[in-house]
C-alpha cells in the first residue's frame, strides 16, 4: 500500500515534522529521501530491504555504485543523490570543526573523521594540522595504501607541518576490515610521528583509529606516546 494511504500520523514525513527526526528509524529517514518506492513496494519497504541487504546504514553509504544499482528500485540517480548528501554532511561536519577549538571540542574532530574515513575501502593515513589556538588550519590525506596496510614517512609528514606552519597536528587512520584497536605497528608509528614533529616544535595532540562503526582515541586512552 502506498505510504499516501497510510493514517498520517505513521507516515513518515508527517512524523519528522511533528516529533522531529530523531523519532523515525533508519528506514524511515533513508524512505523520506527515497521519495518514492516502486510498483508493490513503498518508499518504507525499499529502504527496509536495502537496510537489511547492507547491515545498516553505513554498510548503504558504503555501497558500490553496482551493488547500490543491483536493487530493483534503485538506480544510478539514487546512488548520486546519496553521495551528494553524504558529501554535503562531510563538509558540514568539517566547517563545525575548523570553528571549534580541538581540544575543548574532540567530538567535532571525531565525528568529521568517522564520517570521512569509515566508508572508505581502502587505508589512508590523515593529518589535521592546527593552529596554536588548535584550530584547524587543514585536513590533508597524506598516504593512500591497500585494504591493510599504508606506509608512512616521518618525514613528509615534517614537511606538511611546516608548510603549514602548524603548531600542532591530530593523526587518523582506518582500519577498512577490523576493529578499531591499535596494533603495535600503530603505537610505534605514532611514537616516532611524535618525535620528529617535536623537533621542530610541533605537537601531536591524538591519534585516532576509525573502523566501521567505531573510533578509538590515542590520547582517550592514555597510550599516544606508549
Amino acid at each position: 500500500m502506498s505510504i499516501a494511504n497510510w493514517p498520517e500520523h505513521e507516515r513518515p514525513r508527517e512524523r519528522l515534522l511533528k516529533q522531529g527526526a530523531n523519532a523515525l528509524s533508519d528506514a524511515e529517514l533513508l524512505a523520506i529521501f527515497l521519495r518514492v518506492g516502486m510498483k508493490g513496494k513503498s518508499a518504507v519497504d525499499l529502504a527496509r530491504e536495502l537496510v537489511t541487504v547492507f547491515g545498516n546504514l553505513n554498510g548503504l553509504f558504503s555501497a558500490s555504485k553496482a551493488d547500490l544499482c543491483a536493487i530493483k528500485g534503485m538506480g544510478e540517480a539514487k546512488y548520486v543523490q546519496l553521495q551528494a548528501v553524504l558529501e554535503m554532511a562531510k563538509r558540514a561536519l568539517c566547517e563545525d570543526m575548523k570553528l571549534a577549538d580541538a581540544l575543548s571540542s574532540p567530538k567535532a574532530v571525531r565525528d568529521y573523521l568517522k564520517l570521512a574515513l569509515s566508508r572508505l575501502p581502502h587505508e589512508v593515513f590523515v593529518a589535521v594540522f592546527l593552529t596554536s589556538q588548535n584550530r584547524v588550519i587543514v585536513v590533508e590525506e597524506i598516504f593512500r595504501g591497500t585494504l591493510t596496510q599504508t606506509i608512512v614517512y616521518p618525514r613528509e609528514i615534517v614537511k606538511r607541518a611546516l608548510a603549514h606552519n602548524a603548531a600542532s597536528v591530530i593523526f587518523a587512520h582506518n582500519h577498512p576490515s577490523g576493529e578499531p584497536h591499535p596494533s603495535q605497528a600503530d603505537r610505534a608509528l605514532t611514537k616516532i610521528l611524535a618525535e620528529a614533529l617535536a623537533l621542530v616544535d610541533v605537537k601531536v595532540l591524538d591519534h585516532f583509529i576509525v573502523a566501521p562503526g567505531a573510533s578509538l582515541s590515542f590520547a582517550e586512552q592514555g597510550i599516544l606516546m606508549s
